[in-house]
């Protein structure tokens, strides 16, 4: 599977961003309360070695995984990393991938933050639109997040607009 097809999947960087800033608001004890939650990560894929001798477009079943790591500016901080498998559901033009993923920060709050998309991909496109990952929910300091994260390619990086509420 080519890089950039694995690009297209970029899922993970997204969901991670909450850990670092969703800790700061806790719950009230008296009765349950909306919170906001909206910042920028951006992701940079972790390059592995791997034969990518195989070219041939990927069929319905075929899959694969990646991992970021993420950071609160390009080239800045390192917070966090993530780990994202997709597997294609429907083949054509457009493809459809089906991408999750679990994220964590470093140090910090205590949890882990889960997400997934249907990703539809052109067949002649160098890098995807900018989409929306939901965030299907949480653990530890992260029970009961939901949202979506707009992912939106950025050069090497892709930038992760989370809107989150607990």
């Amino acid at each position: 599977m080519s890089r950039s097809f694995r690009r297209i999947g970029a899922l993970g960087a997204a969901t991670v961003a909450l850990v670092t800033f969703g800790a700061a608001a806790p719950a009230s004890a008296t009765a349950p309360r909306a919170v906001d939650l909206e910042f920028t990560l951006y992701a940079a894929e972790i390059v592995v070695d791997e034969d990518e001798g195989d070219t041939a477009a990927p069929g319905v079943g075929d899959h694969f995984a990646f991992a970021d790591d993420l950071y609160r500016t390009k080239g800045g901080e390192k917070v966090g990393r993530d780990g994202v498998s997709c597997t294609v559901v429907r083949t054509g033009d457009p493809s459809d991938l089906q991408c999750v993923g679990t994220f964590v920060l470093t140090g910090g709050a205590d949890g882990r933050i889960a997400g997934q998309t249907l990703l539809s991909v052109e067949a002649d496109a160098q890098q995807p639109p900018a989409f929306d990952i939901a965030v299907t929910g949480g653990t530890g300091d992260f029970k009961d997040v939901r949202g979506y994260i707009r992912s939106t390619p950025d050069g090497d990086y892709s930038r992760l607009d989370f809107h989150l509420t607990r």
